[in-house]
């Protein structure tokens, strides 16, 4: 799995760190870190959440070119 250096790219743009987005939709930094590195397969729910906190598209996010 790739690294989603869009999240990273979202959440510094909104001036958030990992555990502010992590806060914001109910998982741990680790969890947000692990996303963020390619090690963890979130579900589309988590997804949502995290594009709803970012205010961006789930292919803004998550749509691999």
């Amino acid at each position: 799995m790739a690294k989603n250096l869009r999240i990273k790219a979202a959440r510094a743009a909104k001036d958030m760190t990992q555990k502010e987005l992590a806060e914001c939709v109910g998982v741990t930094r680790q969890t947000m870190n692990a996303i963020e590195k390619g090690d963890y397969n979130s579900s589309i729910r988590l997804c949502i959440a995290i594009c709803k906190a970012l205010d961006k598209t789930l292919n803004d996010l998550f749509w691999e070119e």
